[in-house]
């Protein structure tokens, strides 16, 4: 097995964007490889780092000059070489994950970690790993990226090839393999043509920084019949709402969008792309093999990827909105005649595939150990692994007890991580089933439509995306950490009160159900596709702030036989109500943040497959729930006993005098520990001693 480490840092998109891509790349062409990518500086400082991040993107952002001098000093000055790898708690964390972990490579994407390894390893006459430098910069290069050694250094093209040869670094130790854009680039076959007579011209504007101009700018390039836009405005809802009541009058040519995870098709798929010279927006232009024209440069590191841009012909820089839109007529001028020109140069130094083969070198540079001379793993060992889909139809893995989360939000609807996130946050502690329902509201109520506007909600034209990027995820998921992924929803049906409202799960949907639908019809989609119909936290919250949703549970004679299961338990808050009627339950975290991972879950007892865990939450046969803990928790007071309701297997068996489970370990969590019954059982609720480490 070959042990890859990746170090990163949140400095500039372009460092972790790098990557993430390779991970997955080496993780898609090799299964015998465990690869972890890390980033020291935010395990290591905390909020010091989020500080320091915050005041890299204002100084960048708003006094480019200051951020200027900075560069120029750090590449001109000797303060790299000496200064560089003097973080202490970084070389301590550094340090002892290196000796711990015994890695096979570690790849940097960042030029501090270069010098902190340096510094490790003085007092050695060698490293006992290779090390690669992944520059993300192109021409413009600082110096910090290359005045500590490294026995490769990874650039994306030659131009910075030869900016480096001309500073010294020995021509052999340079690889030109690209930059590890998204592996999704090398699948897009797909190529845009001119459009033809009747077709239009498609532009994607990337809104990420002046903002204040955008508005001005889509008016000029409207004026245009013959030109489509998709615009793009992150996470600022108020943009998104301005830009939206501002193109109105061209609504049958605007797709506006806010975040999206599915950069690389949208870039494939257009003529043009507005945006500034980030790093990992223009290697991905380049990788889609189109053009882009610069808005806007930060002095620095972006100004070698604008010198790119125009230096090898990709697109234009551009100086204001009167040049923005020259350029724009430039470009389509003559049946697009200089938009050709700029392709063609793409499709002659286009690296799609650069994660790939960047993939594949370090695998080379992988050494292949004796597996007795290193005793200790890499990370968390990954479980046993099976195969989904037809490939084990043969196949069925042994009932066992699965730590399940059901109830889980990303940045899709108002989670704070991404899907890829989320299931890296969950797979390295060891679940074995994960479900990600992000919000969908009702278009029909007030609150729903506010909740679309701010974009609290997954957007009805991101639905298709939404499945898509977990489908991929579900691939990556298992392979990686032998974890289940499901694919859900969760329906808000929010009216002005408490009885009022009410949130559904929709749990291992197929693709998008109508948000529209009254809640009767929204169970019978659910139950088409085989999915889950599950109460979410139908009573009253004690323990967080948010609105009660109570409609389910004041109308549970009608609903109660159409459901499958109650949360019982979400995030901190037992529903003992709930379990007084014998309803089917489970526990669930309702994550939104790191910090939600403490929480109540539902642990099954049941054969490791998506059908059987839907099964056995159906029978309610074998389902208990457990407080989750694990050795990133903060402490807390001693653990007290909660009264807990069980299914009615398991009522059956301590009836009879049996324990439910007796003292299973996972992830050093006790669970289940639970007594012989007493002579109240059958009142329906029971104690099971729930004890976390």
């Amino acid at each position: 097995m070959k042990k890859i480490l990746i170090l990163t840092a949140g400095f500039g998109e372009g460092h972790n964007a790098a990557a993430r891509n390779l991970r997955d790349a080496i993780e898609e062409i090799s299964e015998d490889a465990k690869v972890e990518v890390l980033d020291l500086f935010e395990s290591s400082y905390g909020i010091w780092n989020t500080m320091a991040k915050k005041a890299y993107l204002n100084v960048v952002r708003f006094t480019p000059s200051v951020w200027s001098g900075v560069y120029s000093f750090l590449d001109r000055s000797n303060f790299v070489k000496g200064h560089l790898g003097g973080f202490a708690r970084l070389q301590e964390a550094l340090g002892d994950i290196l000796q711990q972990t015994q890695p096979d490579c570690v790849i940097s994407t960042y030029p501090v970690y270069a010098h902190v390894i340096r510094e490790l390893y003085r007092e050695q006459a060698e490293r006992p790993f290779p090390l690669l430098t992944v520059v993300t910069d192109s021409i413009t290069v600082n110096a910090a990226w290359f005045s500590a050694p490294s026995d490769w250094f990874c650039v994306p093209n030659e131009p910075t090839a030869e900016m480096m040869r001309k500073a010294g670094v020995p021509a052999e130790k340079i690889k030109v393999l690209g930059f590890p854009v998204n592996p999704i680039f090398a699948e897009l076959a797909p190529e845009v043509v001119p459009p033809k007579e009747g077709e239009r011209w498609r532009i994607l504007y990337l809104i990420n920084t002046g903002k204040k101009k955008a508005g001005k700018i889509l008016d000029c390039l409207l004026e245009r019949k013959d030109v489509e836009l998709t615009i793009t405005v992150g996470r600022d809802a108020e943009l998104k709402a301005e830009l939206g009541e501002r193109t109105r009058r061209a609504a049958d040519r605007v797709n506006l969008l806010g975040w999206t995870n599915q950069m690389p098709q949208l870039m494939r798929s257009h003529h043009l792309i507005i945006s500034k010279a980030g790093g990992a927006t223009v290697q991905e232009a380049i990788a889609a093999q189109t053009p882009l024209l610069v808005n806007q440069v930060i002095p620095g590191q972006e100004e070698g990827n604008a010198r790119l841009i125009e230096q090898e012909g990709y697109g234009a820089v551009v100086e204001g909105k009167n040049d923005l839109i020259e350029q724009v007529d430039s470009a389509f001028a003559y049946e697009g005649k200089l938009w050709r020109k700029w392709r063609q140069n793409l499709q002659r130094d286009s690296r799609p595939d650069a994660a790939l083969r960047l993939a594949e070198f370090v695998l080379e540079e992988c050494d292949q150990p004796d597996p007795s001379s290193k005793k200790i793993q890499l990370f968390n060992n990954a479980p046993e692994r099976f195969t989904l889909g037809s490939a084990t139809a043969n196949t069925v893995s042994p009932p066992r007890a699965l730590l399940c989360d059901l109830h889980t939000h990303t940045n899709y609807s108002d989670g704070k991580l991404t899907v890829s996130e989320l299931v890296d946050f969950y797979g390295q502690r060891g679940f074995d089933c994960l479900c990600v329902t992000d919000h969908i509201a009702d278009p029909r109520r007030t609150i729903g439509k506010l909740s679309r506007l701010v974009n609290l909600t997954v957007g009805e034209n991101q639905l298709a995306e939404y499945f898509d990027v977990i489908e991929r995820e579900k691939r990556r998921a298992w392979r990686k950490y032998s974890m289940i992924l499901m694919a859900g929803l969760e329906f808000n049906k929010d009216g002005l009160t408490e009885k009022s409202s009410a949130h559904l799960l929709g749990v291992d949907l197929v693709g998008p159900i109508n948000p529209a639908l009254d809640l009767v019809e929204t169970i019978a989609q659910i139950h088409t596709q085989g999915g889950l119909a599950i109460a979410s936290h139908p009573h009253i919250m004690k323990t967080e702030w948010g609105k009660n949703t109570l409609y389910l549970w004041e109308n549970q004679e009608r609903y109660a036989p159409l459901l499958d299961a109650w949360e019982i338990a979400n995030r901190n808050n037992l529903f003992s109500p709930v379990s007084a009627m014998r309803l089917p339950f489970v526990a669930n975290s309702d994550f939104h943040r790191p910090k939600h991972i403490y929480s109540w879950k539902t642990m099954l007892y049941c054969e490791k497959d998506p059908a059987a865990i839907k099964a056995c939450i159906r029978r309610n046969d074998q389902v208990s729930i457990t407080l989750y803990r694990d050795g990133g928790a903060r402490q807390s007071p001693a653990p007290r006993i909660e009264p807990l309701a069980i299914s009615e297997s398991s009522r059956a068996g301590l009836r009879n005098g049996s324990p439910v489970t007796s003292h299973f370990v996972k992830n050093g969590i006790t669970i289940c520990d639970s007594n012989r019954a007493n002579e109240g059982a059958d009142k329906g609720l029971q104690r099971i001693y729930e004890r976390a480490i």
